[in-house]
């Protein structure tokens, strides 16, 4: 019999090494990929006439320049915006032809329909140029290409020492995280101080003690953002420097804000463009050189977007801990970026919400999926089951649809209701405080992006709630289409003349939407033509985008739209199932057809 042969370490270095190079070879070829097609897409936009990129909201024509700043800034005014564009949207200011100069990428800052306020990238503008030309400027979708930024992460986590002892095995799942009991012990005593309640005082002790990595999933409304607050706060006051990321500017500015509000005296700053600090309670520096903290020898908490942990704006700094919110919308790839500057790992999302955005399909789905899709269930992670926010009416569907059955209002939460100073005159039956949860079944025909007739009664009660004492910044509309939320603001601000009152009522997209929280919902699904949602099925009968959009509500719900909708088949057992839930979501609210819409 032959004698075998034991396998070394040395035996194993060398097959780890193959398959972390094939893993990182992946991932690069999902970014260039990613790229080519997006690149492609744009140029097979821009080689469109203008009337039909303006037609198709892709373009704004006619602009006039109003004033250009020194600080970049640049006011415009047009007579008519159907488009799709939004507050931080890349764009291109031209004069017809978006190829050819004078020509200038751009980002949009301030979007009050007529009125837009853009930033250039290129500071070195050619003034007199842009001054001589004042009319006949057009806006055209743009984009930048970040693929640099991606590539020379994964090369460096193939070539460091992090990269290869901690972060591939960690993502390739060759290895498993432990934790430290005595320091789990902690934790929970952390937790207790800061009255967090069991479910949020287990993720926090867990994460606060593990040794390389924790996942803790957030249900909507069981305050994932204040565990957060208090993870940063622990760790900083320890003498840590901790690393708060994420995809979107939103959520770092509100998991600082939440820090500044719980430890004020926690040093904090954010690293970023001035323009993407609104609202926030702590300072705003373009770089780390600039701030502070340079100076600071103890712990302190950075917030910003991985890719300024690979530039010039952290400049090298290496962190002990990075935490990772919305960990859901982040790829693989970017989640690296971030990752290469800790030695540890806090991932903070939900699976059950909305995925990162790919444009390409063909890649092997545990690659082109999140961060935290990809480490989830895999036994360092704990699920809040509290929610602060949905009443039991509201909280009912999604938790038995997306969370087990696990997710339930707090005491405080269940019996919550819309209340009004004055009686509604008007919709009465729509905006009954009883009726939490309320479908009004327009039974329109043929809508794709956009519903005039949804848009109206969005609108419609709107105005009616206000009316009757619902404050403004507790109102949203959720619409899955830019099309739509343009027309609701384009019905609601031929009313609302108030710039300030303008910005306090939030319509916008499901993607934009995430995140944030209201006492009054109104869900406008605008699409009524079957063929027509079927050819976007897995965009728009999505189940986490639906997730999303029904749980932003405190207090109620309001969906719009039209139950030809639901009329589409499908060989496809999964975009079968998908419809399938938005009819469930359907039946368990009350429906209201026109007859009612009173």
């Amino acid at each position: 019999m032959e004698a075998m042969i034991p396998i070394t370490q040395a035996d194993v270095a060398p097959t780890m090494e193959r398959a972390a190079a094939a893993f990182l070879d992946q991932l690069r070829r999902l970014v260039l990929d990613e790229t080519i097609t997006a690149k492609r897409q744009l140029l097979e936009l821009w080689s469109q006439p203008l009337h039909t990129r303006v037609a198709q909201g892709h373009a704004i024509e006619g602009l006039r320049i109003v004033n250009v700043g020194h600080n970049g800034l640049i006011e415009l005014a047009c007579d008519r915006n159907t488009s799709r564009f939004r507050e931080g949207d890349i764009l291109c200011l031209n004069q017809g032809n978006p190829y050819f100069q004078p020509r200038f990428t751009v980002t949009l800052e301030e979007d009050d329909e007529t009125h837009l306020v853009v930033s250039a990238f290129d500071l070195m503008f050619d003034w007199a140029e842009v001054f001589r030309q004042d009319t006949g400027w057009i806006l055209d979708e743009d984009q930048l290409d970040l693929s640099q930024f991606y590539l020379d992460a994964l090369k460096h986590a193939g070539d460091s020492l992090i990269g290869r002892e901690r972060i591939l095995p960690l993502l390739m799942g060759r290895t498993r995280p432990t934790i430290e009991m005595a320091r789990y012990d902690r934790g929970l005593s952390l937790a207790e101080e800061f009255r967090l309640n069991a479910m949020q005082s287990e993720a926090f002790a867990s994460a606060y003690a593990a040794s390389l990595t924790y996942l803790i999933q957030g249900p909507p409304g069981t305050g994932k953002t204040i565990v957060l607050a208090r993870l940063a706060q622990a760790l900083a006051e320890e003498g840590e420097r901790v690393f708060v990321a994420s995809f979107t500017h939103r959520a770092i500015n509100n998991a600082l804000n939440k820090l500044a509000q719980a430890a004020p005296d926690v040093p904090a700053v954010k690293i970023g463009e001035p323009t993407r600090a609104d609202g926030l309670l702590v300072e705003n520096y373009g770089s780390f050189a600039d701030s502070p903290l340079k100076d600071l020898s103890g712990g302190y908490v950075i917030g910003a977007t991985p890719f300024a942990a690979r530039s010039s704006r952290l400049g090298g700094i290496e962190f002990e801990t990075a935490i990772f919110d919305e960990a859901s919308q982040i790829t693989l790839p970017l989640a690296m970026m971030g990752m290469l500057s800790a030695k540890r790992y806090i991932f903070i999302g939900d699976q059950q919400q909305l995925p990162p955005v790919l444009r390409t399909k063909h890649h092997a789905e545990a690659l082109a999926t999140s961060v935290f899709t990809r480490l989830v269930d895999r036994g360092f992670d704990t699920m809040l089951t509290d929610t602060y926010r949905l009443s039991t009416e509201l909280a009912d569907w999604p938790s038995r649809r997306f969370y087990q059955g696990n997710l339930k209002p707090v005491a405080e939460a269940q019996q919550r209701r819309l209340r009004y100073d004055i009686i509604p005159e008007r919709l009465t039956r729509i905006l009954d405080p009883e009726r939490p949860k309320v479908f009004v079944d327009l039974q329109h025909r043929n809508t794709t992006t956009r519903s005039h007739t949804e848009a109206d009664l969005v609108a419609d009660l709107i105005l009616q709630a206000i009316r009757c004492g619902v404050p403004p910044s507790e109102i949203g509309v959720v619409t899955p289409y830019r099309a739509q939320a343009r027309e609701i603001r384009n019905l609601l601000w031929a009313v609302i003349s108030d710039l300030e009152l303008r910005r306090e009522i939030v319509i916008d997209t499901v993607e934009r939407m995430q995140g944030q929280e209201r006492d009054l919902i109104l869900f406008s699904l605008a699409t009524s033509r079957p063929a027509f949602a079927q050819q976007l099925a897995e965009f728009f009968f999505q189940p986490e985008r639906l997730n999303v959009a029904i749980t932003r509500a405190r207090k109620k719900l309001i969906i719009v739209g039209s139950s030809h909708v639901l009329s589409v088949t499908s060989f496809e057992p999964e975009i079968t199932e998908a419809v399938d839930l938005l009819r469930d979501l359907l039946s368990t609210c009350v429906t209201l057809t026109p007859d009612y819409v009173t």
